[in-house]
């Protein structure tokens, strides 16, 4: 799961220790996935267990040997109280539902540190919980990305809304993505505006390039500003549509219906650690992004611990 670190002008954990937070997450996220799979394990056996009366000759089929693992494995949990209850899951089944279950869990944990501190905090919209590209890049991207949503730069004394950067330990990629009806193709006139033709109708939308180049441009000062020198790519995504074109933009990588599980795909292949001028990319931009925050009560307490679903629910 990628890691948010900024996401709009909402105060960031990573803002305070970009070279900190990030190894966290990972160990965080590490050993609530491994304390969930035993977790899950266990259930898997009592789930077994319960079979037992109704499965003796499969029972008696097996090894002696097999007999007392499966013993030993059982009395060495929780005792009488399992015993006289009847078994109720609470995991999935199956192993891909929990991974599922498992990154729904992480969500509220990665908002959090997106949008607090220990002692601050900023007034936040809950919709994001539920937003479905924020939540498909988080969940589909590998935990080595860091991903700055829509952040806010603080550029000449006023605010700059950019596009959404995503910090590999490879580069640095600004995405912007297009909201088209599913299906539609969207043909580049070579002009300020482009076409979105569905079997309907012909709607306009504005040259997406020029959001990424603005984005650009910011990005680069900044980096020149602290002398990080990593590459740039722009990248424009409409995941359910089809680009029409006779000549691609410039230096922009173009992710349509044909070509975004090819992206996705190619992002999930970087194995890498975390990277030194990755984090001091980080760290350079989020210096210069706009923060809006305030102080938490002294009566509310706060840490770095993961929660889940349910903690925050409570």
């Amino acid at each position: 799961m990628a890691q948010l670190v900024k996401l709009l002008d909402y105060i960031t954990r990573y803002e305070t220790k970009a070279f900190h937070y990030p190894t966290q997450f990972i160990r965080l996220k590490q050993e609530h996935w491994e304390q969930l799979m035993r977790q899950w394990e266990e259930e898997n056996d009592l789930e077994l267990l319960e079979q037992i009366p109704n499965d003796e000759k499969k029972i008696e089929s097996e090894t002696k040997e097999e007999k007392k693992k499966f013993l030993w494995k059982f009395f060495k949990k929780k005792e009488s109280p399992i015993l006289e209850e009847r078994f109720i899951r609470t995991l999935p089944t199956t192993k891909k539902q929990l991974i599922t279950y498992f990154l729904n869990q992480l969500m509220p944990f990665q908002l959090k540190w997106a949008t607090s501190t220990i002692t601050h905090t900023s007034f936040t919209d809950k919709n994001y919980m539920y937003e479905e590209k924020l939540k498909t890049l988080l969940q589909r991207l590998p935990d080595i990305y860091l991903i700055m949503y829509y952040p806010i730069f603080h550029v000449k004394n006023a605010p700059f809304e950019s596009e959404i950067i995503i910090i590999s330990p490879i580069g640095i990629e600004i995405l912007t993505i297009v909201d088209a009806p599913h299906n539609a193709r969207i043909v580049m006139t070579g002009e300020r505006v482009w076409d979105v033709e569905t079997e309907v109708k012909t709607t306009k939308l504005i040259d997406p390039t020029i959001a990424l180049k603005r984005t650009e441009h910011v990005v680069r000062s900044i980096l020149n500003k602290y002398g990080v020198d990593i590459p740039i790519q722009k990248t424009i995504m409409a995941e359910s549509n089809y680009f029409l074109y006779d000549t691609a933009p410039y230096q922009t990588k173009l992710v349509g219906k044909n070509e975004y599980e090819d992206w996705m795909d190619e992002k999930k292949a970087l194995h890498s650690p975390l990277k030194n001028v990755q984090l001091k990319a980080m760290e350079a931009l989020l210096r210069h992004c706009q923060t809006t925050a305030v102080r938490r009560p002294e009566w509310e307490k706060d840490d770095d611990e993961f929660k889940t679903v349910a903690d925050y629910e409570a």
